[in-house]
């Protein structure tokens, strides 16, 4: 079912459940989002009636998910929505509109199985609050050894000023209006991807802090976004390369603070990553395949943290693009972001061994982005986005008249890309056999967002290489970056073929994006929504 998120607090429709923040239970690999009942999973019935029209609605404009029954005598409206500016705030309405002819009495029974309790929270009953019930309880198990253990308060009331003043919802579709002014895309084109685009926009600005709300510390956007990530499910509400890599640039394009502000969170963990990457024996700082709150490695199959170091080049991408779009100086200057750069280069400079049979440096024992394949030397993806990180580091340096360590230059100039020289393409890495199955876009991200330079007719070649080979069930993100490729070589026949693909990872009738074609993975996949945004922001458009 559709969800209702406002970047603070988050829960699917009809759900016992829903998420707070920045809120996880549980220690390093079995962290999650920590589970809080939900006063809001309401259900709407007429007991005994026939005839009803019955209508389920998601309103992207307004952020409102709404449920209607009809008959020729009235109609009872429920709405649900979490407040776009009164961001601690989640609401349900009841309204009842009798028709003009009828004087019967009208009864509308609710019916929820809500109850204060929580799996992950020890909850406590709090006195009552001008007529609001309260509860309030911390986490029961911290993230790591001796770390915070967040304390939730919760109240819940039939009604409070702003509802007797009849303006709750108005003030939290004003807030959507304004949104949706400074985000609009418009495009020619069937109705179906039209409605794509703007599930795809209404999720996503769902999951961003809203502008000019200062209330809370923004914890990132998870996969599945803050209603999903419950124990086993959605990746545990752990973000990973995908905030990074897939959501941010659309959300960069629109709202810089509200990229920013996922920037300050990878600044806000920062020790965390220096911490992973001094106990695999490191310098700098390695960001976690999979972070919470800490920064520290909660991913529950080591092989991931240990290997897909790639998480650290894309973080810093990020920072790169936030640099070149705004020229914020600040966020590097005053507000750690100088630090954080410095530390990733220092990490890829400790990562690379020289190689004197080649001449150049290695960066060995590494999982692409393709996961089908662990443990290979020169992944040609992680060592152009390492190229890249010490790059942008030395370009900042220049910026700001602070002296480039040599090494970074060094190792920029000198690590490995894998490249076929008698075939014209880029190997996915150090003996990649022509024709090995791949799992989701991988060397295809050379050309776009890394921007590696090479010629059009590599670009092609590698497009050609990969694309019969890729996992047609893959991650949803896949073929839009295929779909991008064909449209830098103006091939648009063919990006139209990959973009269609996406069509497969979208569920009616909400839009709801799964992770994989065949509907497994991850649901409210906002990975594959970011990538179907870039194919038309950045592919269609050529902005760059």
């Amino acid at each position: 079912l559709a969800t209702v998120t406002n970047a603070y607090l988050g829960t699917r429709v009809y759900r016992d459940i829903l998420h707070v923040n920045g809120v996880y239970n549980g220690a390093v690999g079995d962290t999650h989002r920590a589970d809080i009942p939900s006063p809001v999973n309401v259900r709407m019935t007429v007991p005994g009636a026939d005839g009803l029209a019955e209508t389920f609605t998601l309103n992207t404009r307004t952020g409102t998910f709404s449920h209607v029954l009809q008959s020729t005598d009235y109609a009872a409206t429920h709405q649900i929505y979490a407040h776009h500016s009164l961001v601690h705030l989640m609401a349900f309405s009841i309204t009842v509109r009798r028709s003009a002819h009828t004087t019967q009495p009208i009864t509308v029974q609710l019916q929820t199985p809500f109850v204060p309790k929580s799996q992950d929270l020890d909850l406590n009953q709090g006195p009552d609050f001008r007529g609001a019930h309260y509860v309030y309880g911390k986490t029961l198990v911290p993230e790591v050894e001796g770390g915070p253990r967040p304390t939730v308060h919760m109240l819940w009331t039939p009604g409070l000023a702003l509802i007797a003043a009849g303006s709750l919802h108005s003030s939290h579709a004003r807030a959507w209006a304004t949104l949706w002014q400074g985000c609009c895309v418009d495009l020619d084109g069937p109705l179906p991807l039209r409605q794509a685009l703007y599930g795809c926009l209404y999720y996503l600005l769902s999951a961003i802090p809203p502008r000019g709300n200062p209330g809370f510390l923004f914890h990132g956007i998870s996969p599945g976004g803050l209603s999903n990530g419950t124990q086993g499910e959605d990746y545990w509400g752990h973000v990973f390369w995908d905030q990074d890599t897939w959501m941010f640039p659309n959300i960069l394009l629109f709202y810089p603070e509200a990229a920013r502000a996922i920037l300050e969170y990878r600044i806000r963990t920062l020790e965390g990553a220096l911490r992973n990457a001094q106990e695999q024996g490191y310098k700098g700082a390695k960001f976690p395949w999979e972070s919470a709150a800490t920064g520290r490695e909660v991913c529950p199959e080591e092989i991931y943290g240990a290997q897909e170091i790639h998480v650290t080049g894309d973080v810093l991408m990020a920072f790169e693009q936030y640099y070149c779009t705004t020229q914020d100086q600040k966020l590097f200057r005053e507000d750690g972001g100088w630090k954080l750069v410095g530390a990733v280069a220092q990490y890829w400079c400790s990562r690379m061994v020289w190689s004197e049979e080649e001449q150049c440096y290695h960066i060995k024992g590494v999982m692409p982005p393709d996961e089908y394949h662990y443990r290979v030397d020169n992944s040609v993806y992680t060592n152009a986005v390492a190229q890249r990180s010490l790059n942008f580091a030395a370009d900042v340096a220049r910026d700001f008249l602070i002296p480039v360590p040599e090494e970074w230059v060094d190792c920029a100039k000198k690590v490995k890309v894998p490249f076929d020289a008698e075939k014209k393409y880029h190997p996915e890495y150090d003996g990649y056999s022509p024709g090995e199955p791949v799992k989701q876009a991988d060397v295809v991200l050379l050309g776009f967002p890394l921007m590696h330079p090479m010629s059009s007719d590599i670009r092609r070649n590698d497009l050609e290489m990969y694309e019969p080979v890729t996992e047609l069930n893959g991650p949803a993100m896949t073929w839009s970056m295929f779909a991008v490729g064909w449209l830098e070589l103006k091939e648009v026949q063919r990006a139209q073929s990959q973009l269609n693909k996406c069509f497969s990872n979208i569920t009616e009738p909400f839009k709801i994006w799964v992770e994989n074609a065949d509907g497994s993975g991850a649901v409210n996949f906002l990975t594959g929504m970011g990538g179907f945004l870039q194919a038309v922001l950045f592919g269609y458009t050529g902005f760059r």
